[in-house]
Parts: structure tokens; C-alpha cells; sequence
């Protein structure tokens, strides 16, 4: 923002977009033309316009009288110290023609006297004496001789000038901070373009009145927290908070990231660590921003094959500093990470990063309130209910909701649209989180077939199911990775699931697999990413959440989402083998269980199953009202015409229009609301 625009003025004042001029090198080269032309002049002396005149030609003009004797015009004898020859130097007179009158010509000829020795007897019987000059051409030699030394040192000079002045910089400069400066005039963020994240804008409000006004919390003797963790998934706005409360402030905002530290060159981190901190102070009151602390914040001694001494270093370096950073002076330090797992315990001690805010991803109002920020810089559609998007987008970052903005405008732009339309907006919704439709994908009717009994298998036990989501959408046009897909909603922002919640779960991951099976009598590789999350989900049943009657209330091994492989490679598993084969027998038994059910639920209705797939065979893409009806009358009342259309607008008149779109399952160990075929 204001840095990339003050670095392109700095680009046009150094040579960027405008033409600027090197006016040392310009001298430079005007001196080396200078000394070319002096010792040209010293070579030519002051006759400018002399005919060079071969000896022969001189005899001729001497024998015939018509070199110039007059004492307007000398003849001269140049002697040059050092040269073997010698120049002489006159006039001749040029006859002229017809009534143009005789003129005199200076001329030049070299003559050896040495083996010229009657030419003084015949000057003297022409009854012309030269006088004598002496001249010395060691200058003109010697500045001759400079001047190719000079032009290639210049030329060498203008070509390497930008290394050789970077090289005495990077030698000067190389311990030097790389955090770059946010001056106030140029932060023009603040609180109120940050939305959805009102828990964390509520915790650092604190630190903004004391940016402003420290003596209102110094006089109660009160302690300003030395730095703020920020912590969250990617794309939640850790970086956009940060720079919210330096605008809010007012006050500089140094920005950094966790790499910059780290170099081949050993105690450079701990050294751009300790200049840093110098520019805080000199600044101070500021907000020091680390962003990605992690690369540079992890476990001491825990790195694979032994630690690594230079990120020690500057750990150590971070770690004094901020312990003896005085709060007095006005300096916040706030970090970000989306891996707090793997900081230094150190790092996180209170009189460091006292305080760890969490920025989550947003609920449904906080999905409203940054859709509505973005939708600022696009043109709307009349009629547009951002609130329908936001219930649609439940587990989108504040990053991805941004995105889904932007394709939007894009679409629309394409189509030639006046505005954005809530269709544009789901379009893009389902583009950011699963790729856009391939339909120039050319697949065989053998496939088509495959992957229509494969999704409507999913979509069948979807309805018939208890504790499911609702279906919204099921498709046999690829998308991203998937042949086709099923898409669920959760009618709420969920954050736990029910043990049969999950068990339903299981049974329609089975159901792509097993209605295969049924119709065909084979199967194929399409299931593999239904295998996969329903695997998981199994396993952390029985480990983690204590779902397995026979394992019990125990959790056996720490399971977290990222695994830090410096600590949980040589950490010994705290449980025997015998029960390892336990915990894999429950985890099959569940899958087992799971596949028998959807076996039974499929057989069982049939020609509902070759009714959905014959639909979408014929439709491509059918929405969860019409797969309800297939169920509940054997038939489509009001099947789909025309492209896809937004979710709501194509709902039967006699019931109520579901504003909801499609959106993946925001708990984490299920995944998102999507099954389907790979490619």
C-alpha cells in the first residue's frame, strides 16, 4: 500500500518510469573527449587548414619559385626533441584562374635532413633562409598515450558502478533490520476495516489507548502487555489487525517477517534482531510488527539431525531483547503465526508475548460484516442479500470471502452485467473452494454412468438418513479434482458433532462405493477420497473423542492437526502394540458397520437409486429439493431447466424459498461437505 508508493517514487527518482541522468558519468566522459582533443591540438598545433605537402611535390614548388618568401609568410624548420625528422612549414602561392588572383597556401613536409643534405644549398640558391623552431611533443605523446587507459576505465566505471556501490552498502548494511516502516500519513487502516474479528479488535483496543495515552494506564501503576501473539488459521486477518491498531494509534508501524531474520551468515539474525529493536526505540511510541514468527520462534534443540545454531542465535537474541524491553518507552511488539505448536516455550512466557489472541474464523455475522467491507469497491446487483452469502459460506477466512468478491466481479464482468448478482456470487463461492466446472472435460458415457450412480448414492442416503445434513446440490459436471460431487449444508454454524451425527456421516462416504457395487457388481478407484475422510473420521472417533465403547474414555496418542516433526518423530507412543491392533479392529469395525448399513439402505430403495442417476444423467445437476422429490413422489415436480440457477430462485412456488447456498461442514475432523468421484 503506502510502502510500494513511496518505493516507486523512490524507483522514479533512481531511475524508475521517468528518465533521470548520471551526470558523473556524463563528466566523466566529457573529460576523456577533452583530453582527446587536447592532444590532438598539441599534435596539430595551431595550423588548422595545412596541405600536406609530399617532399617530391616540395622540390617542385621550390624549383619553380613558388614557395613564399615574404615575412608575412616564413618559411619555418620545426624541429621535435626526440623525432628524426623534421617539419618544414610555409606557403606556397597557388596560381589562379582565370581572373582570380594568385593566393597563398600553408602547406607542410617532412624532410630528412640526414639524407637531404643539398636541400640547405638549394634553400639558399632560392635565396630563402627557414628559421628554426624547437618543439616538444612529449605532452601530446604522453596524453596520446593516456587517453585509451582513461576512455576503458570510464567505460568500466559506468558499466559495474551499480555493484560496486551496492557491494559497499551490503558490506556496511548487512547486519542491518529489514523491517520496513509504515509512517502515520501513510497507514490509512483502521478498526473499521476490519471485520468479523470483534472478540480480538475488542482485546487490542487496550493497546491502542495506550499508544495514545500511556500515562492513563502508568499513573495506576498498571503494565502495558511487552507483545501480543496473534494466532489463527491462515486468511483471518492477523496481519490486516495488526496494522488496524497502528492506524488506530497513530503511531509508526514497523513491519518484519520471520525469514528476514534468518541468513547464511552466521549472527546476522541475532544483529538485524538487536537494530530492530534500536528503530523501535527511536521511534517509539510504534507497534513493531513479526510477522510469521514461526520460522524463526521455534522449539530450541528440537530441529531434525540436531538444532540450528543460527535461528538459535536469533531466538536468543529476541528473547533478551524483548525480557529487557522497557514497556515505558512505547513499544509494542505483535507477532502472527497459524502454528503456535511449535514456538518456544520461552517466547510465550508472560513479560514477552504476555498476551495470545485468537483470531477464529468468522461466524455468519462476522461473514456478513466482511462481505459487506469488500463489496464496497464492487457494484451490486439490486436486491443482493449479502446475509443469504454469508449463511452459504459457513468456515470461509475473511481471505477466501474476499476472493469470493473478486471472481464474482470478474464473472460478472464477462457476462457484461450492470452488477453482481447473487448467482455470480455463488458461482464464485463454489470456484474458491472447489475449482470451477470442467466441463470441456470429455468423458465417456461408461464414465458419466459410473459417476451418476456413484453421486447418487451419496445424495440417497443424505435424504434418507437421520442426523444428516441437508443435500443441497449433487452434480456429475467435474469440478476441481472430483468427476462429481455432493454437496451438504449445515442449516447452523456447527463447532461439535454428535456420535451419530458422525456414524450417519460414515454411511453416506460409504455410499458412493457401495452403489457401484449394487448396480455394476464392480468397483473402481473413484472412492478413494471417500475411504480417506471416512478413515479418518474413524480414527479419531476411537482415539481422540472417546466414541469406542471397548477403548473407552482414553486418548491414545496426541493428535494434533500439524505434526512438528523435530518433536514427534522420536516421541515414543504411549500405548502398547496389543493395543494398537485394538484401536485399528474398532476403526475397521466402525468402517465395516458404516459400508453394511448403506449396503441394506441402497438395496432396499433401488429404484430411488436409478431414478436419481438416470436424472442426472439426463440434468447433470440436480438440487437437494428435486433429489426429495424423486424420494418422496418417484418423480422430478419441478425438474431443472436452463442453466444451474442461484440457490433459492428455483424453488416451487407452493413452498418457501431456502436461502442457503452450498458450503462445507465447518468442524474440523469431518472435512468439508463434499463427496465425490476423483479424477
Amino acid at each position: 500500500m503506502a510502502q510500494s508508493d513511496r518505493n516507486s517514487k523512490k524507483d522514479n527518482k533512481n531511475g524508475g518510469n521517468e528518465p533521470s541522468f548520471n551526470w558523473r558519468g556524463i563528466v566523466l566522459i566529457a573529460i576523456a573527449f577533452a583530453l582527446i582533443g587536447l592532444a590532438i591540438l598539441f599534435r596539430g598545433g595551431a595550423y588548422n587548414n595545412v596541405e600536406d605537402v609530399p617532399y617530391n611535390r616540395f622540390l617542385e614548388l621550390l624549383d619553380s619559385k613558388q614557395i613564399a618568401t615574404d615575412k608575412n609568410y616564413p618559411l619555418q624548420l620545426v624541429v621535435e626533441e626526440g623525432r628524426p625528422t623534421q617539419t618544414l612549414r610555409g606557403y606556397y602561392v597557388k596560381q589562379g584562374v582565370g581572373p582570380n588572383p594568385a593566393q597563398p597556401v600553408a602547406f607542410r613536409t617532412t624532410v630528412f635532413l640526414n639524407y637531404n643534405s643539398d636541400l640547405q644549398a638549394r634553400l639558399a640558391a632560392a635565396g630563402i633562409q627557414p628559421a628554426i623552431k624547437m618543439e616538444s611533443a612529449l605532452l601530446a605523446n604522453t596524453l596520446l598515450g593516456f587517453v585509451p587507459i582513461a576512455v576503458f576505465l570510464v567505460i568500466l566505471y559506468l558499466l559495474f558502478r551499480q555493484q560496486i556501490r551496492m557491494a559497499g552498502k551490503g558490506a556496511l548494511n548487512f547486519g542491518k533490520s529489514k523491517a520496513r516502516m509504515l509512517a502515520r500519513d501513510k497507514n490509512k487502516i483502521t478498526f473499521k476495516d476490519v471485520a468479523g474479528v470483534e472478540e480480538a479488535k475488542d482485546e487490542v483496543t487496550e493497546l491502542v489507548e495506550f499508544l495514545r495515552d500511556p500515562k492513563k494506564f502508568q499513573k495506576l501503576g498498571g503494565r502495558i502487555p511487552k507483545g501480543v501473539l496473534l494466532v489463527g488459521p491462515p486468511g483471518t486477518g492477523k496481519t490486516l489487525l495488526a496494522r488496524a491498531i497502528a492506524g488506530e494509534a497513530d503511531v509508526p508501524f514497523f513491519s518484519i517477517s520471520g525469514s528476514d531474520f534468518v541468513e547464511m551468515f552466521v549472527g546476522v539474525g541475532a544483529s538485524r534482531v538487536r537494530d530492530m529493536f534500536e528503530q523501535g526505540k527511536k521511534s517509539a511510541p510504534c507497534i513493531i510488527f513479526i510477522d510469521e514468527i514461526d520460522a524463526v520462534g521455534r522449539h530450541r534443540g528440537h530441529g531434525v539431525g540436531g538444532g540450528h545454531d543460527e535461528r538459535e542465535q536469533t531466538l536468543n537474541a529476541l528473547l533478551v531483547e524483548m525480557d529487557g524491553f522497557d514497556t515505558q518507552e512505547g513499544v509494542i511488539i505483535i507477532a502472527a503465526t497459524n502454528r503456535p505448536d511449535v514456538l518456544d516455550p520461552a517466547l510465550l512466557r508472560p513479560g514477552r508475548f504476555d498476551r495470545q489472541i485468537t483470531v477464529n474464523l468468522p461466524d455468519v455475522k462476522g461473514r456478513e460484516e466482511i462481505l459487506r467491507v469488500h463489496s464496497k469497491k464492487v457494484k451490486l446487483a439490486e436486491g443482493v442479500d449479502l446475509n443469504v452469502v454469508a449463511r452459504g459460506t459457513p468456515g470461509y477466512s475473511g481471505a477466501e470471502l474476499a476472493n469470493v468478491i473478486n471472481e464474482a466481479a470478474l464473472l460478472a464482468a464477462r457476462r457484461g452485467l450492470k452488477g453482481i448478482s447473487l448467482r455470480e456470487l455463488e458461482e464464485a463461492r463454489d470456484k474458491v473452494r472447489w475449482g470451477k466446472e470442467r466441463r470441456s472435460m470429455a468423458l465417456s458415457e461408461k464414465e458419466k454412468t459410473n459417476t451418476a450412480y456413484h453421486e447418487a448414492g451419496h445424495a440417497l442416503l443424505l435424504e434418507l438418513l437421520p442426523h444428516t445434513e441437508p443435500l443441497h446440490k449433487v452434480t456429475i459436471i467435474p469440478r476441481g479434482p472430483s468427476l462429481g460431487s455432493t454437496m451438504w449444508l449445515p442449516e447452523e454454524d456447527k463447532y461439535t458433532n454428535r456420535k451419530n451425527e458422525l456414524l450417519s456421516s460414515l454411511v453416506v462416504k460409504m455410499g458412493g462405493r457401495v452403489a457401484e457395487e449394487i448396480v455394476f457388481g464392480d468397483v473402481t478407484n473413484g472412492a478413494s477420497g471417500d475411504i480417506k475422510m471416512a478413515t479418518n473420521v474413524a480414527r479419531r472417533m476411537v482415539c481422540e473423542w472417546g466414541m469406542s465403547e471397548k477403548m473407552g474414555m482414553v486418548e491414545y496418542g496426541e493428535h494434533e492437526e500439524h505434526v512438528f516433526l523435530g518433536r514427534d518423530m522420536g516421541r515414543a507412543r504411549g500405548y502398547s502394540e496389543a493395543t494398537a491392533e485394538e484401536i485399528d479392529r474398532e476403526v475397521r469395525k466402525l468402517i465395516d458397520d458404516a459400508y453394511d448399513l448403506a449396503t441394506r439402505t441402497l438395496n432396499e430403495h433401488r429404484d430411488k437409486l436409478e431414478t436419481i442417476a438416470k436424472a442426472l444423467l439426463e440434468y447433470e445437476t440436480l438440487d437437494g429439493y428435486q433429489v426429495k422429490e424423486i424420494i418422496e413422489h418417484g418423480r422430478m415436480l419441478n425438474p431443472p431447466s436452463g442453466p444451474p440457477p442461484s440457490s433459492g430462485e428455483t424453488m416451487p412456488p407452493e413452498k418457501p424459498p431456502k436461502q442457503v447456498v452450498i458450503a462445507p461442514d465447518v468442524t474440523p475432523p469431518i472435512g468439508g461437505g463434499l463427496s465425490g468421484a476423483p479424477a
